[in-house]
């Protein structure tokens, strides 16, 4: 395999927040193969992330069960043999990344060793990398040990989206909201990983009537909605309903807030990737997983006694119970008074 590949794709294909924590990956081969072309494979709404992005130059989109389809698989084949990739990283480690990695028709396909390859995807990689990494930014960019490639400080580089920032310009002048709020995201993929609305009520009581911090609460879905609708209306006022908003929109939100609480799932990595302060709500997953990536954010977690196995993180409905609504407040407002000392 040649040192200098002239085509390498990445393979991460969902969700918002996985695809957020392998997106230093890209940067890293852009910064060592200025003159490769990168792609991205990725399925549904965690194309919004990819588009524009300056490490990458095309962006394969797929729709979800492509791989239950034989016309989709056909349809995925003739895009990737157009492609003609030297190089495939495979960091999902599922089955159907794997087969998309091979029907790629690189002749070198990198992707994890077990454990973190599963479904058999490991059988379709070429050089299998045994991840050693505590983070999963990490364990994303030690797949590019084959090709010679390490990083030291991990960058994001989200470019800014001019449109993304005159919508927010105009709904945030008609809310009358200050330059810098607090943002709150009560939304989560899986509902172990809820923490309860009057717990958040409670946190923007505190931060506006102790710190004079307006809540700004954003949404996605109508789950969400309700659930952040019951925030503001349980904040005694001290809480704002945002509009709608797409990802780019979101994540110029993110740009503007002092301080985003949230817990584990994409909008919180999202607010990561522009360099805002998170606090981050981590029950039945730790935080030094897939927590928070770098010191200027702060974690809250249940005691480890509490935290379920493995198996039943998804079905675990204690540990999120455990944090209390004063370690929140506190985690925030350290994160507020480093920045008044920086």
């Amino acid at each position: 395999m040649s040192a200098n590949p002239r085509r390498v794709l990445i393979v991460k294909l969902s969700a918002i927040g996985d695809v957020l924590h392998a997106l230093p990956t890209a940067v890293a081969l852009r910064q060592a193969l200025p003159e490769a072309e990168i792609a991205w494979a990725v399925e549904g709404r965690a194309r919004e992330l990819l588009d524009g992005h300056p490490a990458i130059d095309r962006v394969i989109s797929l729709p979800r069960r492509w791989l239950k389809s034989p016309g989709e698989v056909l349809r995925v084949r003739r895009q990737l043999q157009q492609l003609d990739a030297d190089v495939t990283i495979d960091a999902q480690g599922l089955l159907k990344s794997g087969v998309l990695s091979w029907l790629s028709g690189a002749g070198m396909r990198i992707g994890y060793a077990a454990p973190e390859a599963r479904e058999g995807s490991a059988w379709f990689s070429t050089h299998r990398v045994s991840s050693t990494a505590a983070h999963v930014v990490d364990r994303h960019l030690e797949l590019l040990t084959p090709l010679g490639i390490s990083d030291d400080t991990p960058r994001f580089d989200i470019p800014r989206s001019e449109e993304a920032r005159r919508n927010v310009d105009a709904w945030w002048k008609s809310l009358a909201l200050p330059d810098t709020p607090a943002v709150i995201n009560p939304g989560a993929g899986w509902s172990s990983k809820l923490w309860p609305t009057e717990r958040f009520a409670a946190v923007a009581r505190q931060l506006g009537r102790r710190h004079g911090l307006v809540s700004l609460v954003v949404w996605g879905g109508p789950s969400e909605r309700e659930a952040a609708e019951q925030i503001v209306s349980a904040s005694a006022g001290e809480a704002v309903l945002a509009p709608p908003t797409t990802l780019q929109e979101l994540a110029e939100v993110a740009r503007r807030s002092r301080v985003f609480l949230s817990s584990d799932t994409g909008p919180l990595h999202l607010a990561v990737a522009v360099g805002t302060p998170c606090v981050g709500l981590f029950g039945p997953v730790p935080a030094s997983r897939n927590g928070p990536y770098g010191p200027q954010h702060t974690t809250v977690e249940p005691p480890a006694g509490i935290r379920p196995a493995w198996k039943d993180r998804k079905r675990d409905t204690r540990s999120m119970l455990a944090i209390d609504v004063d370690r929140v407040v506190d985690a925030a407002v350290r994160l507020i008074s480093r920045q008044a000392a920086a």
